[in-house]
């Protein structure tokens, strides 16, 4: 079984992702990583039983590492396979998706392309903000932990995988920063496609 987890997330969610874990093994330990130094370090002090674990993580981990580590690291993607990247609930409310969803995968070499563990999907409410469609995905991502928490803390072996295929364009910060920019020019229905999307991220000018 897995000696140790590197819980790459954020300061908010650590303690409970931790707490979940532990719920099936109390004495593993898990240290939280909150950047890619802080991971380059524990992965250079011990790797051996290591298993990594990034839940809703922007921090992009190196192959070398992912290589290194020796088993499958897992990623929790608050988007479904048709949409990789960064920020995927502002492209999906932009693009006027009528459903949306969270990815389980495999870490690879290149961001969101490992092979899919598990992934769900979900209607999206009529009129729904980004704020909304951000906490349904976070929800469906938590109840997906606490289905694999067992697994991941206590098994060695990998997760099955599931014949799933990433398909979309994968989204950068870059394009979701341009999306939300309110720029001279734009039609009326364009605005308030970008309003909708883009949420708090929205920029006038």
């Amino acid at each position: 079984m897995p000696q140790r987890i590197l819980l790459l997330t954020g300061e908010i969610e650590a303690p409970f992702l931790t707490e979940v874990l532990r719920e099936h093994r109390p004495s593993l330990e898990v240290e939280t990583i909150m950047s890619r130094d802080a991971l380059l370090a524990a992965v250079a002090s011990d790797r051996s039983g290591t298993r990594l674990i990034s839940f809703c993580s922007a921090v992009v981990v190196p192959g070398d590492v992912l290589t290194a580590l020796g088993t499958p690291s897992y990623n929790f993607h608050p988007g479904p396979p048709e949409y990789p990247g960064r920020y995927p609930s502002v492209f999906a409310l932009y693009e006027g998706a009528e459903r949306f969803g969270i990815t389980v995968h495999e870490m690879a070499a290149k961001v969101d392309a490992g092979p899919i563990i598990s992934a769900e999907w979900f209607p999206i409410p009529k009129d729904c903000s980004l704020e909304k469609l951000e906490e349904l995905a976070f929800s469906a991502l938590v109840a997906k932990f606490r289905v694999m928490a067992h697994h991941l803390a206590t098994i060695e072996r990998p997760l099955p995988r599931m014949p799933y295929r990433w398909s979309g364009r994968k989204t950068k910060k870059a394009d979701c920063t341009a999306l939300c920019r309110i720029t001279p020019g734009l039609d009326a229905d364009e605005i308030a496609r970008r309003r909708r999307a883009c949420g708090g991220h929205l920029v006038e000018g």
